[in-house]
């Protein structure tokens, strides 16, 4: 069983940083990529960003480029978000994500940290 925790949300003001923590344990085998989706009250869930977990190759939503970077440390089986920049328009509930190599679906999901930026 494959466990995802998030961390490092929070209220922050617009213009803020904020930094992000995916922590995964469990027996994963085969990671092929980690993402982090984000979800704002009554709006669907979107992509935010990826990074594949060999080659560290990432992919960014546009209206996060050049405001967040993803990365990863895979001894620590973590995946990170820096935050900057922060919009009113970025709060909602981040959540973490693993895709398993075959798959094309995310296999596993976190519940996700609460991230609110004031005006």
């Amino acid at each position: 069983q494959v466990q995802l925790v998030e961390s490092g949300g929070g209220l922050v003001q617009a213009g803020g940083s904020l930094r992000l923590t995916c922590a995964a344990s469990g027996r994963i085998l085969k990671l092929q990529s980690m993402a982090w989706f984000r979800q704002a009250p009554g709006k669907e869930r979107e992509f935010v960003a990826a990074i594949s977990w060999i080659g560290g190759n990432t992919v960014y939503a546009d209206s996060v480029k050049g405001r967040f970077t993803i990365s990863r440390d895979n001894a620590k089986k973590s995946m990170y978000l820096q935050m900057n920049s922060l919009k009113p328009e970025d709060t909602a509930n981040y959540s973490c994500a693993v895709l398993l190599s075959g798959t094309s679906e995310y296999d596993y999901w976190g519940q996700g940290t609460q991230v609110t930026v004031s005006s």
